[in-house]
């Protein structure tokens, strides 16, 4: 079943990490064999696995945050260097593109015939990316949108974790800035998606009622599963869903299982079909099965350390349809889940 994952840091990967993405997962993981540190020797993604997953279009990211006084989070020293660290990440995915191995998506005619050319050819096709920003300090200012566009960028959120220079994000509390009310009018009159992961419970209200465009939720999770401020109330994914938007679930495990600490707890205790339940309680709480997607996160910044047990690459996603039809899901929900729902939002949002 075609897949479309709404969140992979593969440029940070490729060029944070020092990963060549064109081998198989084992070979990096044999690579980085030794190493220390978070999720070394334990990578789940790389280019032959994602066709192995069926995954047909990724939204690809560019990230680097800017440190900021009051925030918790880490970061470069100056917008200006995260956005020539945000441009080497766009230059990594045109080189990619450049070869044939990729194809950058920014429209609803060339979506479509990708997804045509996947039906067709299968994973003989180039891998889709929609490029993505997480986390807008790589927009220096708000009259730079343009030409971000103009280099194909297509979503942007706000903040990631900490206070950007437009709202606060994961682990804080507040709103937008003066920048951030500004910068949300430049992506609206531009045509830019918002996604509204990462931020902060009061900016993800004022985002919403301040935006009038497309608004997606690229890897988030339901807090009334799993309770957090990371994750989203009821309110806010029906918040969402009003708006026509698609929330994609994460594959975190301290998004998945409650109670979890980072570095002790064990994988063995959360599987795919937690994955399943987040999927599952957006349909419930929505009403039907057209808002749930997945937007795994996978190696965003950690490995199999932290996710469930079961998943061993990318390719593993595709348990999830069975999962889900065990629950009482049809063929054509699973579908919706898996790719159909983000086809929809993006060419509704392209306007096709």
């Amino acid at each position: 079943m075609l897949l479309i994952d709404s969140h992979l840091d593969l440029a940070m990967n490729a060029v944070a990490w020092n990963r060549n993405l064109r081998l198989d997962v084992q070979t990096i993981r044999d690579g980085e064999g030794g190493m220390n540190g978070k999720g070394r020797g334990r990578g789940t993604v790389a280019l032959p696995e994602m066709r192995r997953a069926e995954l047909a279009v990724c939204v690809a990211t560019v990230i680097s945050r800017t440190a900021r006084p009051g925030s918790p989070a880490s970061g470069v020293a100056h917008q200006e260097i995260s956005y020539a660290i945000a441009q080497g990440h766009l230059a990594y995915y045109r080189v990619l593109e450049e070869s044939g191995v990729v194809r950058l998506i920014g429209d609803a005619p060339t979506l479509n015939d990708h997804l045509q050319d996947w039906k067709k050819r299968g994973a003989q096709a180039p891998l889709g990316f929609i490029i993505g920003m997480e986390g807008a300090d790589p927009i220096v200012e708000p009259r730079q949108v343009e030409k971000w566009w103009r280099d194909g960028l297509r979503v942007v959120s706000l903040s990631h974790y900490g206070i950007s220079a437009y709202a606060h994000g994961t682990g804080t509390r507040g709103g937008l800035t003066p920048a951030g009310t500004e910068l949300l009018a430049t992506m609206e009159n531009t045509g830019l998606i918002l996604d509204l992961t990462h931020l902060a419970d009061e900016a993800f209200w004022q985002a919403l009622e301040r935006f009038s465009g497309p608004v997606l939720a690229s890897h988030n999770n339901c807090r009334a599963l799993v309770p957090g401020e990371r994750q989203y109330s009821d309110d806010q994914i029906r918040a969402l869903a009003s708006r026509g938007g698609v929330m994609g679930v994460a594959l975190d495990a301290w998004m998945l299982y409650p109670g979890w600490e980072i570095g002790s707890t064990s994988p063995q205790v959360v599987s795919l079909e937690a994955v399943a339940a987040q999927l599952d309680h957006i349909c419930q709480v929505t009403g039907d099965s057209r808002h749930a997607a997945i937007g795994s996160d996978l190696d965003g910044g950690y490995g199999t350390e932290q996710t469930p047990h079961d998943l061993d690459t990318i390719a593993d996603l595709q348990t999830v349809p069975g999962l889900l039809q065990a629950r009482g899901y049809t063929e054509a929900d699973c579908a919706g889940i898996m790719h159909g729902n983000w086809h929809r939002f993006f060419r509704e949002a392209w306007g096709g």
